[in-house]
């Protein structure tokens, strides 16, 4: 049997930059460990530093190799960076199918990057449901920047957009991005766009869509935040340096306006009420399978056969669960 980690050694490696240590939190957080709780508790004292970037568009558009790019341009900048590729999930093991992404291998040595591939596990909004939680691991391990790459799932995906203080959204040429995004609701949560591929046929007619498409009902306040667009290749490292910048002066603005201090608050405020709804919903599981008067089985019953109503039936399970 293998015996149970030391968590406040773990934080103490994680913070010093092993590379180990800050696996197996992570670890303890996607397996919802019994000691995730006190790992949370130890980590607290340390966010807040890093600034998180994510990472969103379709699938193709090449978001590892734009990820890939970035870590080498921030590591240029002598910066630490964490890298989380939310992957699909295998339906078999229930493990991420990409792995530890073969094309950020280039970093693979770098004592200061560390890439974690996380399985979706069939969670929507493009992200893993325990991504808020690895971001905090990341952040406590001294990351100055921690790059989320989301699924590429198309719709769902400006879930990236309430994790992350930047979201960056990709679009390709040639691809009818823009359109599409508008569709999706992307263009509304994109802080950075970047045209990548810049060097295919259409990136200018692209570029000049998209403008289209962000100034179409734009009514903005004077000092507001006017989204750039940016060129790259990320294959050829072409167009790094200027997407940096515009992360780092979008940085800078969130900072000054104190927008950066209300979008943590909001994130901060998801995240607990998504571990509230979890520890409901396990206790209702509970529910379902003990009898009485309250057992959620029975309350069903009661709704099927019309003796009660679906609200009155969740009034009394509330009453159940918080013992009032």
């Amino acid at each position: 049997m293998t015996p149970a980690p030391d968590v406040d050694s773990l934080v103490a490696g994680a913070r010093d930059g092993d590379a180990r240590s800050v696996a197996r939190l992570i670890s303890l957080v996607e397996d919802a460990s019994p000691l995730l709780r006190e790992a949370m508790a130890a980590l607290a004292p340390y966010g807040g530093r890093a600034t998180v970037v994510g990472l969103t568009g379709a699938p193709g558009v090449g978001k590892s190799t734009t990820t890939n790019a970035l870590v080498g341009a921030y590591r240029g900048r002598d910066k630490r960076v964490g890298v989380l590729a939310v992957d699909p999930s295998s339906p078999f093991s229930g493990g991420a199918l990409l792995g530890d992404r073969v094309r950020m291998q280039d970093h693979a040595l770098d004592r200061d990057v560390y890439i974690r591939s996380m399985a979706s596990r069939g969670h929507l909004g493009g992200l893993a449901w325990s991504t808020p939680q690895a971001l905090r691991v990341l952040d406590a391990a001294s990351c100055d920047v921690v790059l989320v790459e989301t699924v590429g799932v198309g719709q769902s995906e400006v879930e990236v957009a309430r994790t992350a203080d930047t979201t960056v959204v990709l679009l390709a040429p040639g691809m009818g991005d823009a359109i599409q995004a508008a569709k999706a609701g992307i263009l509304e949560v994109g802080d950075v766009y970047v045209v990548n591929k810049a060097d295919r046929d259409g990136a200018d007619n692209a570029v000049r869509e998209l403008r289209h498409m962000l100034t179409l009902g734009e009514r903005r306040a004077p000092g507001e935040w006017r989204p750039p667009i940016v060129k790259t290749v990320a294959s050829r490292g072409e167009g790094l340096d200027e997407l940096v910048d515009a992360l780092d002066k979008h940085r800078g603005w969130l900072e000054e306006t104190g927008t950066l201090h209300e979008r943590r608050l909001h994130r901060a405020a998801d995240e607990v009420e998504s571990i509230a709804l979890t520890a409901l919903r396990e206790r209702v599981g509970d529910l379902r399978s003990r009898g009485g008067e309250h057992g959620l089985d029975e309350l069903a019953a009661d709704v099927v056969a019309g003796r009660t109503d679906p609200y009155a039936a969740a009034d009394r399970l509330l009453a159940r669960l918080t013992g009032r």
